[in-house]
């Protein structure tokens, strides 16, 4: 590829769909009109209805001034691009070969100690993790840290984290919705897999838990026994601006902060035991 551009392998060797096709998969994902899409993209509905036909083949600047106005992940533009006849637009190269974007991941990680923050890619699967959220995942069952580590398998399966989730029914139903959102959003090859495996998992037998009722009015935290009592936690999910790399495009900071000032304390203590 021109300028040394690492494509995905996936894209190179599946074959590939009428590139009309895939624009109007996207446009009814996002549950919007020709028309609509047309206006927001400044072309006529005619011209989106004549790509979509197959009648007309967009350009690579009218694929991405679609691609914008649907929100098309990056990988799926690469897709989109080359089901036209060009070049894919986009790199994917490791996380360790990210550079500054790597440093950045790194240095949040490092910033949010003594509370637990990881890295995860688009299915969840963990892409590294500071040393708090490291001992909150120790001491799971080893077939479930294995590489690639996916952090919702560790967390509902009944071998995982799920004996030590106190709230599990609350955070089993709000975990399979963002599941679910994500894969309404971004089509990820695997994600329908992982939530189908998710919904099969059965309740942990130590659980009092029915769902039924909020933990608090603000958010709903998972809590986790510990052996010095429970550990409250809310999350909140960082994602880069405007990436030009399909992996950077896919990372998110999963950041957990204590719910409350006893939980705050016991981060604190359960960090400072450590090595």
């Amino acid at each position: 590829m021109p300028g040394g551009l690492q494509v995905q392998p996936d894209l190179v060797t599946l074959p590939q769909e009428p590139v009309g096709e895939l624009v109007r998969r996207w446009r009814e994902r996002r549950r919007r009109s020709q028309l609509d899409v047309a206006l927001a993209a400044g072309v006529s509905a005619r011209h989106v209805s004549f790509i979509e036909t197959g009648r007309a083949n967009p350009s690579p600047d009218m694929i991405e001034r679609l691609c914008d106005e649907l929100d098309v992940p990056l990988r799926d533009r690469n897709r989109l691009h080359l089901s036209a006849g060009f070049a894919p637009v986009y790199a994917e190269r490791p996380l360790a070969e990210l550079g500054v974007a790597r440093e950045a991941v790194e240095a949040v990680l490092r910033g949010h100690e003594p509370h637990p923050a990881m890295a995860i890619n688009v299915r969840w699967d963990l892409l590294t993790a500071n040393q708090a959220m490291q001992a909150i995942l120790g001491g799971l069952d080893p077939g479930l840290l294995q590489p690639p580590v996916n952090v919702l398998r560790a967390m509902l399966h009944p071998n995982g984290m799920a004996r030590r989730v106190r709230n599990y029914a609350q955070w089993r139903t709000a975990t399979l919705r963002r599941v679910r959102r994500q894969l309404d959003r971004t089509a990820a090859a695997g994600l329908d897999e992982l939530l189908e495996e998710l919904e099969s998992y059965p309740a942990p037998s130590n659980q009092d838990d029915d769902g039924s009722a909020p933990v608090n009015d603000l958010v709903m935290p998972v809590v986790l026994m510990t052996d010095h009592g429970d550990l409250s936690l809310h999350h909140a999910l960082t994602v880069f601006g405007a990436p030009r790399d399909v992996t950077l495009d896919e990372i998110a900071i999963e950041a957990f902060f204590p719910a409350d000032d006893d939980s705050a304390k016991l981060l604190r203590m359960l960090t400072s035991a450590g090595p």
